[in-house]
């Protein structure tokens, strides 16, 4: 089907309109007294189309990077731009509206800022992706997941801007890898290793090979350490810790990979939770008690009410669906 120029027009101009959105929804986020309704509102637009989310976590990546160029820096009259914000804001803003006026938004990537290399990849919430970069190294995307890569001749950089991935690194001596979350980054030494990014921390489970975990925070303690088979990082806005488990638990936590979340004496809280990372129809336990009973099991991501059915047949406890809600009582 051929397109007309005012079929052009369209696409061009709906395109600045969803970067428009999406620096709107920002600039709230970043400046405004942003409450629990806002964060709604704004997952409710996000879920609305893949398009917005690329959009918005593109444009967050960018204030991202610049906020954290300018703390490093520390000059004071920096620090006032970004305590201030607008100024900065507002050159941000016409940035992303003229760059909508010559990318074409897709699902898979896009052209970013300065950088032409660097793609953007996006899952919707219950979606699974693999991604095969150029030089051979394999993404797996989960659920509601953003990630940014750029490939290049000297060095590769993959940013996950939310969400988890499993990472398949093709070593190359030549050219290191650097996954950048956050504050924090994982050098690759020839690895497979799992990310898994919100908004309370990141953790980083290492399977195979080596990694450097490092702690890039220009308020903090520097942090630092290898990290061998089995350890799993976790970091939070004020600690960063390092253990050990077994591969079998490792495993479960990939379980994703094959569609299904195996729970191992969680408790009903966190495998609800884990559910309703995957579904649009959420799981709600109201009573403190039930939320604390464990429960055992693999079940398929999607299987938010074959869960329901396992609560009130093995505890006996009350299952309601309320419109998208399955609330879970005694």
């Amino acid at each position: 089907m051929s397109g007309t120029a005012e079929d052009a027009d369209f696409v061009v101009l709906n395109a600045t309109n969803i970067d428009a959105r999406a620096a709107e929804w920002l600039q709230r986020r970043q400046f405004w007294n942003w409450s629990d309704q806002d964060q709604a509102d704004l997952d409710a637009w996000l879920a609305e189309s893949l398009v917005h989310q690329v959009a918005y976590w593109r444009l967050y990546a960018a204030w991202d990077r610049l906020e954290r160029a300018v703390a490093l820096r520390g000059s004071a009259r920096d620090r006032m731009l970004i305590d201030g914000g607008k100024r900065i804001w507002a050159l941000l803003a016409k940035v992303a509206v003229g760059v909508a006026t010559v990318a074409i938004i897709g699902a898979g990537a896009m052209f970013f800022l300065s950088d032409p290399s660097r793609q953007t990849y996006a899952t919707a919430l219950g979606d699974h992706e693999i991604v095969t970069l150029a030089d051979g190294s394999q993404i797996e995307l989960n659920t509601d997941t953003v990630v940014q890569a750029s490939v290049g001749p000297i060095e590769r950089r993959i940013w996950l801007d939310k969400g988890e991935a499993y990472f398949q690194i093709k070593h190359d001596p030549t050219r290191r890898l650097v996954v950048i979350a956050g504050d924090h980054r994982i050098v690759d030494l020839g690895t497979k290793f799992l990310v898994r990014r919100d908004a309370r921390q990141l953790e980083v489970a290492l399977v195979e090979g080596r990694a450097q975990f490092e702690s890039s925070d220009a308020w903090t303690q520097e942090h630092s350490a290898v990290l061998l088979p089995g350890d799993v990082v976790v970091a939070s806005a004020n600690s960063v810790s390092v253990t050990r488990k077994p591969m079998q638990k490792l495993s479960a936590a990939l379980g994703w990979r094959q569609g299904v979340l195996v729970f191992n004496y969680a408790s009903l809280a966190d495998a609800a939770a884990e559910f309703n990372r995957y579904n649009r129809e959420k799981i709600v336990i109201t009573d403190p008690a039930v939320a604390r009973m464990t429960i055992a099991g693999t079940f398929p991501t999607n299987g938010i009410r074959l869960f329901g059915a396992a609560a009130q047949r093995v505890f006996g406890l009350s299952v309601e669906r309320r419109g998208d809600e399955i609330v879970i009582s005694r």
